[in-house]
């Protein structure tokens, strides 16, 4: 059985549900871009392997075991189409630890989409998925992502020095975490 979200979850401008066939556009056109890729250690994704990944994701999740993962697509509630991605990885069920991320159509930047929609997935997963700890790993150079980790009321816990590498060469990582203990919901203030 997967956890799936039963309703969509909305914010004031967003809605986050799980995505559908007819996202493969709008995934393929953020994925596909080299500027987005950059930040994921990976190349840039094509049209196929954006339809192998909204038919992975679409289904939800099982959040039983190690790297189970919930995605969503992020639509601003005003127009149709998907701007961006949000996800949580399940890292360790024993310890109940997740990985939150994030993936943006930089054409969307700048209005915290991003923000918004990582508000309410910490929510999710700290109210709806019983996570203990969520953190995110970031690019060192990514400083969009350390001011979303920061608003997200998390810390910067590491430092990781040429930890990764891609056809660009090595890479350094900031670890940022938080405890649900230390946050309080968003809408809650």
């Amino acid at each position: 059985m997967n956890f799936a979200i039963s309703q969509p979850v909305t914010t004031d401008r967003l809605v986050l549900r799980l995505f559908t066939a007819d996202d493969l556009d709008d995934m393929h056109a953020y994925q596909s871009l080299p500027e987005v890729a950059r930040f994921l250690y990976r190349p840039p994704r094509d049209r196929a392997r954006c339809a192998e990944v909204i038919e992975r994701v679409g289904q939800g999740t099982h959040w039983k075991e190690d790297g189970d993962n919930l995605t969503l697509a992020v639509c601003r509630r005003d127009t149709p189409g998907v701007i961006g991605e949000v996800q949580v990885t399940l890292s360790s069920a024993y310890a109940r630890q997740a990985e939150i991320g994030w993936v943006f159509h930089p054409g969307h930047g700048g209005r915290g989409y991003a923000t918004e929609a990582s508000l309410a997935l910490r929510d999710l997963a700290f109210q709806q998925l019983g996570v203990h700890r969520l953190f995110a790993r970031i690019d060192a150079d990514n400083t969009a992502s350390e001011r979303i980790c920061e608003r997200l009321s998390m810390r910067r816990e590491a430092h990781l020095i040429e930890n990764d590498r891609d056809d660009r060469g090595w890479g350094s990582e900031y670890v940022y975490a938080v405890l649900a203990r230390e946050v309080v919901p968003a809408g809650a203030e």
